[in-house]
């Protein structure tokens, strides 16, 4: 497994692997904070020494497996409490298994049975937290939305937002475990209080302007959601999926029935 990354602000490293899921590394002057840690397919922590010798925490934005899997070379993990089911499932080895064969789909060698074998670390279930990590800070919020224990990442010295998979510019909120969108979206749209300029997220390269995330959750009007089409993922949920465009060559795909139903409970 091959690692490339970017240094788009003093300190922030965003990492990409072959299986195109990103993950964030702040490294302050004393410590570094690694956030998500991607499929587990290949050693992040060796990449991380090539840009770091600092001691690395990591916290997880959410517990899907390509986001969580690579926790086993870390320890402890730190995560939301309510997070702590869709960990079990997604480390678990149905998930597992389903990674390997998307890793041989793109010709990518792993060892198979050293990664269905591959014990997690120890959980830290944790709410708001700040990690200090010398002349950088990053204050894990909680953000419930792409899965119920979801949460976000600001690091206030570089008006920075790293908003996990509450935000892409494609973004996902049909799995099983996920809130109706209007919950995604009333909890984002209070995350848009604080004062960042610039974003990174975990399913492109990219360092975005303010405004994308902005136009994206101020655009998620009941207007757009009620003209949303049906649209297949191609990904077998269980589940009704919807594509709404709140903003120019953004989309959200959701789950119609979780909004009905919420919306029923919220009109008694």
């Amino acid at each position: 497994m091959k690692f490339e990354s970017n240094e788009y602000l003093p300190g922030v490293w965003h990492i990409a692997d072959e299986m195109d899921v990103c993950v964030t590394l702040l490294v302050g002057e004393e410590a570094a904070l690694l956030v998500d840690a991607g499929y587990g397919l290949g050693s992040l922590s060796s990449y991380i020494r090539t840009i770091t010798d600092k001691p690395v925490s990591l916290v997880l934005t959410h517990a899907h497996h390509d986001h969580a899997l690579g926790a086993y070379e870390f320890d402890p993990v730190y995560i939301q409490e309510a997070e702590l089911e869709t960990a079990a499932e997604y480390t678990g080895i149905r998930w597992r298994k389903k990674v390997l064969a998307d890793a041989a789909a793109k010709g990518i060698q792993v060892d198979e049975e050293t990664f269905l074998a591959q014990p997690m670390g120890t959980w830290i279930p944790i709410g708001e937290k700040t990690f200090d990590l010398g002349s950088l800070t990053a204050r894990v919020i909680p953000c419930p939305g792409h899965t119920p224990g979801s949460a976000v990442v600001y690091v206030p010295e570089l008006e920075l937002l790293l908003t996990g998979d509450d935000y892409n510019p494609c973004t996902w909120i049909f799995f099983p475990e996920a809130l109706p969108v209007q919950t995604l979206r009333k909890n984002m749209l209070d995350i848009l209080d604080l004062p960042f300029r610039k974003v990174l997220c975990p399913h492109r390269m990219d360092l975005y302007d303010r405004y994308m995330i902005d136009d994206f959750f101020e655009g998620m009007t009941d207007e757009v959601l009620d003209r949303a089409a049906i649209v297949d993922t191609g990904l077998v949920v269980g589940r009704p999926t919807k594509e709404a465009c709140p903003a120019p060559s953004q989309v959200i795909v959701f789950d119609p029935e979780k909004r009905e139903a919420a919306g029923k409970e919220e009109g008694k």
